[in-house]
């Protein structure tokens, strides 16, 4: 007998429908597992004998053959073992009604006395079997309220292989997960246990982080051991704009296909945080592998991703950054397949100024060698510096601010001002796709959008050589007082506005650290 059951098969943050067909006839005695399957879902045969028996089931003495179409795409992982095990008691006739088989995605982990275990992607698996019209999807208990998500679609979480037997002989012995994820992710959205008002002092460079957020600017962060630099990258996340419910899918999605997401999570509802260590791999940071899997870039997607000890990271981990950053994607590709990574992050990264951290501190002396500090600016590549806005110097915190009680600005005060300039943005770019904040602007809106007047001209020019900035600094001075200018909910870019984005172009000062 032939028996059809219907899985799914992740690739990149998509997935793919699979039809799990098994056959057994009386004309051999092995069991055959086909369609380009790898070691982990060959090996599915034997998980499947054992729980089959272990519950009183037989397996069938003649010959199974399992095919995984379409037998041309390679399948991964474990999650195959219930559709297999389902379509092998369908087709050996110990199911009820397994016509039924055919209107539901079945997936699941099986361990050897028939526990279903969790598997990775369920959210996606849950977007394409609603999007191909199944009456429902089968996936283990801990999967069930992140595949609930999706509505519109029936999604049964399931423990045991016996309820999965029991549900194809009444539908009406699981009831479906039910969440509701409006409620739940509006509620979460603003609920974070650290805040800005925790950092005592340092005011200019909270307000080089609002005017980052404000735009989508990236950061770099230069100061001295112990000045809050982590502290300060950390509580970036509570002043960015919430995730609207399309951004908080696409980030799920990818937490989801990389395993990351928690037993019985629901929507991711904050914007991600990520802070890789200084030893991390290229493929680790962007993405790949034998099974592609997405990198740390990746799931900094529609958050922040923070470097610390930038000159640490090895030159080449820092290099292949640099396409992700300008397309906002990273391409993955193989001999068969290319797969697309959304990463679309702001970077913010830290360092000492130089190797014993103390160049340009207000009180302890730089003991490092003439040249060292060149030499430890030049671990990061002029490309890589290229494409950071904001460079800011942080000073240590005097003893007489730690001691004070006062009391500083919440996060919140801080992103509804954030929010605001960045609804300004908004409109400013509803006709151009994949533009949304200033630091995205191409060279020719830059002409158009960030027109200064004369007085901001000369100024501009009196900066360029008083401070023997670079040429690549002009583009960016512009791009961050246009975003200075919509904090201040102001049209035009004034000389205020650019005096105060020529104070964050630090290391692009010739001299700087000479």
């Amino acid at each position: 007998m032939l028996v059809k059951t219907f899985g799914s098969a992740v690739y990149g943050v998509e997935a793919i429908s699979i039809t799990v067909e098994v056959s057994v006839n009386n004309q051999g005695k092995d069991y055959f597992i086909v369609g380009l399957p790898d070691s982990a879902v060959k090996e599915s045969l034997q998980r499947v004998e054992s729980a089959i028996k272990s519950n009183n089931y037989f397996m069938p003495r003649t010959k199974l053959v399992v095919n995984l179409a379409p037998a041309d795409i390679r399948k991964t992982g474990t999650a195959f073992d219930l559709p297999i095990a389902i379509g092998t008691l369908g087709a050996t006739e110990q199911i009820e009604n397994p016509e039924k088989l055919s209107e539901y995605v079945i997936m699941g982990e099986l361990s050897l006395d028939g526990e279903i275990r969790p598997i990775k992607g369920a959210l996606p698996i849950a977007i394409q079997a609603r999007k191909e019209g199944f009456k429902g999807l089968i996936v283990p208990k801990q999967n069930a309220r992140e595949a609930a998500m999706v509505n519109n679609l029936n999604v049964y979480g399931v423990g045991h292989i016996n309820e999965v037997i029991n549900f194809f002989a009444n539908e009406n012995s699981i009831e479906p997960t039910i969440v509701n994820t409006r409620e739940e992710f509006a509620h979460a959205q603003s609920d974070f246990d650290i805040d800005f008002c925790d950092v005592k002092g340092q005011e200019n460079i909270k307000r080089a982080l609002e005017i980052a957020a404000a735009g989508g600017h990236n950061a770099i962060l230069i100061g001295p051991p112990g000045a809050g630099k982590t502290m300060l990258a950390k509580r970036l996340p509570t002043i960015l704009p919430p995730l609207s419910l399309q951004e908080a899918l696409e980030t799920t999605k990818i937490h989801s296909v990389a395993g990351k997401l928690p037993e019985n999570a629901t929507l991711i509802s904050k914007r991600p945080y990520r802070s890789p260590h200084h030893t991390i791999s290229d493929v680790a940071l962007v993405g790949g592998g034998g099974n592609p899997q997405p990198g740390e870039i990746s799931l900094a997607h529609n958050g922040v991703l923070f470097l610390d000890e930038l000159p640490e990271f090895k030159r080449t981990v820092l290099e292949v950054m640099r396409q992700p950053m300008e397309e906002r994607k990273v391409t993955i590709s193989r001999a068969k397949v290319a797969l697309d990574f959304p990463a679309s992050f702001m970077l913010i990264a830290s360092m000492n100024p130089c190797p014993c951290g103390f160049f340009n501190h207000p009180e302890k002396e730089c003991t490092c060698p003439p040249g060292a500090v060149q030499k430890y600016l030049n671990k990061i590549s002029g490309p890589l510096l290229d494409r950071i806005d904001l460079h800011v110097e942080v000073t240590p915190v005097p003893f007489s601010e730690l001691q004070s009680t006062q009391e500083y600005e919440k996060s919140d005060k801080i992103r509804e001002r954030v929010i605001k300039a960045r609804e300004i943005q908004a409109e400013r770019y509803k006709e151009s796709e994949g533009v949304y904040a200033n630091a995205q602007m191409s060279s020719k809106q830059l002409k158009e959008i960030c027109v200064i007047s004369t007085a901001g001209q000369n100024l501009l020019k009196v900066a360029m050589e008083k401070l023997n900035l670079s040429a690549r600094a002009y583009d960016r001075i512009l791009k961050v007082s246009r975003t200075i200018a919509d904090l201040s909910a102001s049209t035009d870019i004034k000389p205020e506005h650019l005096a105060e984005a020529i104070q964050y172009r630090s290391l692009d000062r010739e001299g700087w650290g000479a």
